[in-house]
C-alpha cells in the first residue's frame, strides 16, 4: 500500500506584525501548504486575536487549514480549525469538548512512544515528534530520532508530525522514515531568498515521494 504524500505545515514567527500577512501570502502562493500554526507567547488575547484574524483570513482563501498554538480558548474565538497542544496545554478530551468534532487536535508527544499512544487513545488528529534536529525557535528539550515516525506509520493510523530544526538539506530522512507532515519555522521565514523560495524548495523534495 503506498502512503499518503507527506505534505507542508508551516509555522509562524513570533513576530507576526508589521509585514508578516504579506510574507504569509507570498509563502502560501508558493507552493501546496497543508496547515498554518499561529504561534505567539505573551500577548493579551484580545491583542493575538487581531493579529491573528488577517492571517486567518488569508489562510481561508487558500485552503490552508489554520491551527492555534496552545491556547484553546483563542482557537474557540476565532472559529480556527484546531489547537495545536504541547504537553502542559490540556487534555485533548477537554479541547474536543471546546471545540467541537471537526477541530483538527494535535499534540506534540517529544520522542514518547507513550505520550503519542495516549494523545491517540484521548482523540487526537495527529501527532508531533521532535525535535529532530538542533533548532532555534525553541529551546530543545527533547531529542527524537527518525525510527520513532516509522514505528508510528507502523502501528497506528493516525498522522505523525516531525518538528525541529527541519530544513530542505535534512528533510529527506524524515520523510523516508515515515513523517506524514514537515512542521517548518525557521526554514521558511530566515530562508535568505524569502519564504516563497523556501516553500518551492521543500515542495520540489516532497515531490517525489517513497512507496511505504
Amino acid at each position: 500500500m503506498t502512503r499518503t504524500p507527506c505534505l507542508l505545515y508551516v509555522i509562524s514567527p513570533l513576530d507576526v506584525g508589521d509585514d508578516f500577512p504579506d510574507r504569509l501570502t507570498a509563502a502560501l502562493d508558493a507552493g501546496p501548504v497543508a496547515a498554518f500554526q499561529f504561534r505567539v507567547k505573551g500577548l493579551e488575547q484580545d491583542e493575538a486575536a487581531r493579529l491573528a484574524e488577517p492571517l486567518q483570513a488569508i489562510c481561508a482563501a487558500r485552503d490552508v487549514a489554520f491551527i492555534v498554538n496552545d491556547d484553546v480558548a483563542l482557537a474557540k474565538r476565532l472559529g480556527a480549525d484546531g489547537v495545536h497542544l504541547g504537553q502542559g496545554d490540556g487534555d485533548p478530551r477537554d479541547a474536543r469538548r471546546e471545540l467541537g468534532p471537526n477541530a483538527q487536535i494535535g499534540v506534540t508527544c517529544h520522542a514518547s512512544r507513550h505520550m503519542a499512544m495516549e494523545a491517540g487513545e484521548a482523540g487526537a488528529d495527529y501527532v508531533a515528534f521532535g525535535a529532530f534536529y538542533p533548532t532555534t525557535t525553541k529551546a530543545v528539550e527533547h531529542h527524537a530520532e527518525p525510527e520513532i515516525l516509522t514505528w508510528w506509520q507502523g502501528m497506528f493510523e493516525l498522522p505523525c508530525v516531525a518538528i525541529g530544526g527541519i530544513t530542505v538539506d535534512n528533510a529527506r530522512v524524515l520523510v523516508d522514515a515515515g513523517a506524514d507532515f514537515l512542521a517548518v519555522s525557521g526554514a521558511v521565514w530566515a530562508h535568505p531568498d524569502g519564504p516563497a523560495a523556501a516553500v518551492q524548495a521543500f515542495s520540489a523534495l516532497l515531490k517525489y515521494q517513497p512507496a511505504g
